[in-house]
Formats: C-alpha cells, structure tokens, sequence
C-alpha cells in the first residue's frame, strides 16, 4: 500500500517544524528519513500515525486521505513504533504483544486460534517468546523495544512507520531488525541515525534539515561527502560495502579545544 505526503507542513506555536514535505513511499518499499537532532523527521512522523494534524498538506494511505479515515480504519492500515513508548502498567510481554489485535476486534472476546498464532510467531521474530508471562516494566530497553515491534507486526499493518527502532538494541537485534523489514514486503517509513544501517536497510532516503527535504533518492545517491558535511558538519568517506555494494561511511573524530 502506498503512503503519500503532499505538501506537509507542521506549524506549532508559530514555529514551522516541517515546511511542505513531499514525499512517497511505494508499495512495499522501505524509506528511511535521516537528518540531524530537530530537522523534523519525528514530527512527520507523528502525522502519518495521526499523533499529530498537520498545518496543512495531506497525508495518504493507499490513495485516500489518512483524516478521512476512521480511527480503526486508520489503525488497521498503519501501525506506528514511536519514541514515546512508555507504559506504567505492567502487563506481561504477552499480553502487550496482543494489543495490536485491538484495531481487528469487536468487543472485548479473546484472541482467535490465529491471533494466538500470530502473537506467538511475532514474539519468536523478535527474540521474546522466552519473556512471554514476564511483566514489561521488569525488561531492558531494548527487549521492551523488541515487544513493541512484535505488537506492531501483530497489527497485520499495510504501512509501518518507525521511529528509531534500533534504538537500544545491541549490534545482533539492529541487523535481524532491519533484516526483516527488508523481507516483510510491508510499506515502511522509518527514521533511523545511522547512517550506514539506512544505507543497508532502505530501498531510498529521504534527507530532512530544518524542517526541509534537501535531497531523496537511492542511498548510494544521496549518502555523499559532500552532503554528510553540509547537513551534519562531519567530514566522511564514503566507501562501497565490499560484500553487498552498499555506500558505507568512514568518519574521522576530531579533537577539538577544550574537551577533555
């Protein structure tokens, strides 16, 4: 399924975070939207799964305007991983897993045999099964981010949208994360800040800076030197992965006066 931005625009407080943002995401593709701290890649983000009503712009979901559709509806099509992910309460793993079946159900009844299947199947993709009966607030961060993909999969979404979903993962969950995004054939939109795991995992990049998309294309095309130094002030080379040909970045630290 599709995902269209067209012209969006986020003004909050007389401030304009994203100016016009166009942007597509074909049909089972995967997008990444890269760009310093404060560029606006949440706060699009936030307007493809409705946390937020853009200033103007629309955004579309297999052809039909997101704020058209009823909140189930929108919830059956899109299924969001956000940095504001926190809970109190403290369900077990299981149980938040099987949330994502809310937007499918009608009442309160149990699960399906194959919601039940699904949930467990989620759960073995992201390495947490073993936690099942465990309550979430006793768990890392990173295994609570694993739980909150394994409920957005549950959702049978037709767009994911994920908001730095390696974050708190260690080196072997980011690969087999990205590993399944690019073998789910589900439309995805995903901020990430590494570099070279965007260059690996997305099909095309999207370049946000102050609020501003400055340059799309395939990840070979758009990670350059030149644009890693005017967007993020770091000097980079850029090399070819030798096994898959992907761009890969090789950053130089610097030391500057004054630090430590």
């Amino acid at each position: 399924m599709r995902l269209s931005l067209d012209g969006l625009t986020v003004a909050l407080d007389g401030t304009t975070l994203v100016h016009s943002l166009d942007l597509d995401v074909a049909d089972g593709s995967v997008v990444g939207l890269i760009g310093p701290n404060g560029s606006g890649k949440s706060t699009a983000l936030r307007c493809v799964y409705r946390a937020l009503r853009p200033s103007g712009g629309t955004v579309r979901v297999g052809g039909d305007d997101l704020a058209d559709l009823r909140p189930r509806e929108g919830a059956r099509r899109v299924a969001a991983l956000t940095q504001e992910n926190g809970s109190d309460l403290d369900f077990t793993v299981a149980e938040i897993v099987a949330l994502g079946r809310v937007p499918h159900q009608r009442g309160n009844g149990p699960l399906t045999a194959r919601e039940r299947e699904l949930c467990e199947h989620a759960m073995d993709s992201m390495d947490v099964a073993h936690l099942a009966h465990r309550g979430v607030l006793t768990l890392s961060g990173g295994e609570r981010q694993r739980v909150l993909m394994a409920r957005a999969l549950v959702q049978e979404p037709r767009v994911l949208v994920l908001d730095e979903p390696t974050n708190h993962l260690d080196v072997r969950h980011q690969i087999h994360l990205l590993s399944l995004l690019r073998g789910l054939g589900v439309t995805t939109l995903v901020v990430l800040h590494d570099l070279n795991l965007a260059a690996a995992a997305c099909d095309r990049i999207g370049v946000l800076e102050e609020g501003r998309l400055v340059a799309t294309g395939p990840p070979a095309e758009v990670l350059t030197p030149e644009l890693i130094r005017d967007v993020f002030g770091v000097e980079a080379t850029v090399v070819a992965h030798p096994l898959t040909g992907d761009p890969q970045l090789l950053y130089r630290l610097t030391h500057e006066k004054g630090t430590p």
